[in-house]
């Protein structure tokens, strides 16, 4: 354990840059995953969890404890050695680089699906969950639903504005809320889907380009900071979009993928999309992210047929491993290299 959690150096949460002076950066990838298909007589998947990909070794490590349900990682950006996993029966945190764990959730919190936090203080934290949004307003040692607002309180996504910390932006199973309060009220975005939402991504190139995946709705684009939602992408309007993921660099490049559509890309901001699922072995994608060590490099997953990753626009697909996977999150966070 100490050597997949500490052999790859202190993570933060890449949100906004490094100021003068500050150490340099490096980017990790991980996944979070169940190995449904090699399940076997077992309560426990001992093969699943989240896991740490090495650039150097290219291969795939795990980091935390063995839980069921581990559905995604993240990082205090003020406290890099300070970690958060949302599973399914609560939240877990590390504060010593993933050497232990401990659950800071009660018997109340369970099925946690995202966690962002403040990137100006490490004290706000904030989870989504089947059962509602909750926060923290002292690094995790106590949790609070915060549902004001909401119609609905199944929450699969959360998105934290680093110009703006004090809003937030939800994903819930009735489209896409905002908060202007760090969570203590939420406003349905109107223009927005109106079924759930199942990822959102924000450029790191240009902060005003959003992209959401729906349930039933298919993709949906906001160019204006997430004030208004627009459909694109007219041959997934009414697939369930799990996966969605803008260029690190070229704002006019965008990829999407979902249930029995494969992965499509667009390359003019989303005017128009082309499949890009030849070579794959599922059309059923459950996760899909640029690589932002390698910008032209695209991560897809697919249920329970491993993760695959492409170089070359989906021309041809590598191989990345963890065949039998159905994985819920596939994201980066950044190492700090002293």
């Amino acid at each position: 354990m100490k050597r997949t959690i500490l052999g790859y150096l202190t993570l933060s949460l890449a949100i906004g840059f490094p100021s003068k002076g500050a150490a340099e950066k490096e980017r990790t990838l991980f996944i979070a995953f169940a190995m449904t298909k090699a399940q076997e007589s077992s309560s426990i998947p001992t093969d699943s969890g989240i896991y740490l990909r090495s650039e150097k070794e290219d291969s795939w490590h795990r980091i935390g404890p063995v839980i069921q349900s581990m559905n995604s990682l993240a990082v205090d950006p003020s406290a890099p050695a300070t970690m958060f996993m949302a599973c399914g029966n609560g939240i877990v945190r590390s504060k010593d680089g993933g050497e232990t764990w401990r659950m800071v959730t009660g018997w109340r919190e369970s099925d946690f699906l995202k966690i962002a936090i403040d990137p100006e203080n490490g004290d706000n934290i904030y989870g989504t969950s089947v059962w509602g949004f909750h926060l923290s307003r002292d690094g995790g040692e106590s949790w609070t639903s915060a549902n004001k607002g909401l119609n609905e309180k199944y929450c699969r996504t959360i998105i934290v504005d680093h110009r703006n910390p004090r809003r937030l932006v939800l994903g819930t199973g009735d489209g896409i809320y905002e908060s202007r309060n760090d969570g203590g009220s939420w406003t349905r975005v109107r223009s927005s889907p109106e079924s759930a939402i199942l990822r959102m991504d924000r450029s790191l190139n240009n902060p005003d380009l959003w992209i959401a995946g729906s349930e039933g709705e298919g993709v949906y684009l906001s160019t204006n900071d997430g004030k208004s939602w627009r459909p694109v992408a007219e041959t997934l309007s009414e697939a369930n979009v799990y996966g969605v993921s803008l260029h690190p660099e070229k704002e006019n490049r965008m990829a999407a993928g979902g249930w029995s559509q494969g992965l499509w890309v667009s390359n003019d901001v989303g005017n128009s999309w082309e499949d890009r699922s030849s070579g794959l072995p599922s059309q059923n994608v459950t996760a899909v992210v640029f690589d932002e060590n390698h910008p032209d490099r695209l991560w897809v997953s697919t249920f329970e047929e491993g993760s695959y990753y492409t170089d070359d626009d989906g021309k041809t697909w590598k191989d990345g491993d963890l065949n039998g996977a159905y994985v819920f999150d596939l994201d980066f966070v950044t190492s700090a290299k002293e």
